[in-house]
């Protein structure tokens, strides 16, 4: 497994030599992004996610939420096609998995899975059952409580098709691999690529199952805002919809998310933005590459 020191750096002129596609056309070229999150408490966090991917270069946006907040979210995101998903008592979102949403996952050229989700349960029900209709090219971005439900059921991504894409923060990561992380997390993130066979964003480090690995090191403090890793994922999303490789997308996204952070410092200081600014700044981060 490579070191810290076999990672290549992520720096503007590996990216440059890295080209993101360049889609011609429609939106419909640039790729429909379904983002499957939220609960009763927290649909911000697929607006983060969902708007993050609009910003990378997505060309449609589709968000399904607990129907108690899908109207609200509409209005915020008028861009997006917004659904409601049943709900249990508690306000999570069910494992009962609605025709509509089928129907958008079976279309779908990108499915990112876990913003605001928050059962454990009943993201399993409904992950076996996005995935089973999801296109064998539709890719698929794995965060937040969807990673656990993976740590719960590893082999739900085996002899799937779809191309998946990983972003665990150390905490998730930790579930996944069922022990705690060492502090080398180059290795870590090329366990879990290499277990999962799947793409892995981790803290900076990105792994592909086939070996190749990179570092990003951009990032400070700040990052680590609430609604930060949703934004991230939807980065990826955004730019896995416009054609990018599953380990492109992962390295531009994390190069993005980070300078992002960075272009707000001088303004907030190094703690002091919100993820939903992250948000602003990644179209024209991505463009000055």
């Amino acid at each position: 497994m490579p070191s810290r020191s076999e990672e290549k750096v992520i720096t503007p002129q590996v990216l440059r030599d890295w080209p993101l596609p360049d889609p011609q056309g429609d939106k419909l070229a640039r790729g429909t992004v379904l983002v499957i999150g939220g609960s009763r408490f927290t649909p911000g966090a697929v607006l983060l996610a969902g708007v993050a991917a609009l910003r990378a270069g997505a060309g449609r946006l589709q968000l399904a939420v607990t129907e108690s907040t899908a109207t609200a979210l509409s209005i915020a995101v008028p861009e997006a096609k917004v659904v409601g998903l049943p709900e249990t008592k508690r306000g999570s979102v069910a494992g009962e998995v609605p025709e509509h949403l089928l129907e958008l996952a079976a279309e779908a050229d990108v499915l990112a899975i876990g913003s605001g989700l928050d059962d454990i349960e009943e993201i399993q029900k409904l992950l076996h059952k996005v995935l089973d209709v999801a296109g064998k090219d539709a890719a698929v971005v794995f965060d937040a409580y969807a990673l656990g439900a993976l740590s719960k059921d590893q082999e739900l991504l085996q002899d799937r098709p779809q191309p998946v894409v990983l972003t665990p923060n150390v905490t998730e990561a930790q579930h996944l691999l069922g022990r705690e992380p060492s502090d080398d997390l180059a290795k870590e993130a090329l366990e879990l690529a290499t277990r999962y066979q799947a793409t892995v964003s981790l803290y900076g480090h990105i792994a592909a199952p086939d070996g190749r690995a990179w570092r990003e090191e951009s990032g400070d403090a700040g990052l680590g805002t609430s609604g930060s890793g949703d934004v991230r994922s939807g980065i990826v999303a955004g730019l896995l919809g416009r054609g990018a490789e599953p380990a492109q997308a992962a390295c531009w996204a994390s190069f993005a998310h980070a300078v992002s952070g960075q272009r707000l410092a001088p303004r907030y200081g190094r703690t002091g933005f919100l993820a939903r600014e992250l948000v602003d700044e990644v179209a024209y981060t991505i463009a000055t590459v």
